[in-house]
């Protein structure tokens, strides 16, 4: 299994409120974790990898929004074969580029 996150990513990502300043549309969705048993998908926009803590964009079943996640719960809930993988194939794109 692909790791959630690499020491690359860590430095890339913005930390946390870093882009608290830019339009919601303009974010750039960073990186892309998706589940393989869901339709789940976690797009990473900041990122404190002190906590694991992640601000991003959450596509659900039913829910779509902005919010707060952490990657160390990802890690435990894989241990439980649910199965969280970071997409290497996604290209970084703003918000409004998303097609959803």
């Amino acid at each position: 299994m692909k790791e959630l996150m690499t020491k690359e990513l860590e430095e890339v990502l913005p930390k946390l409120y870093a882009t608290e300043n830019i339009k919601l549309e303009e974010k750039i969705l960073q990186v892309r974790n998706r589940s393989i048993n869901s339709n789940w998908e976690w797009y990473l926009i900041e990122y404190d990898k002190d906590k694991k803590l992640a601000f991003g964009y959450v596509i659900g079943v039913e829910d779509r929004e902005f919010g707060y996640f952490s990657l160390e719960e990802f890690q435990e809930v894989n241990e439980e074969k649910i199965e969280i993988v970071r997409d290497t194939e996604f290209k970084v794109i703003k918000f409004k580029e998303l097609k959803c």
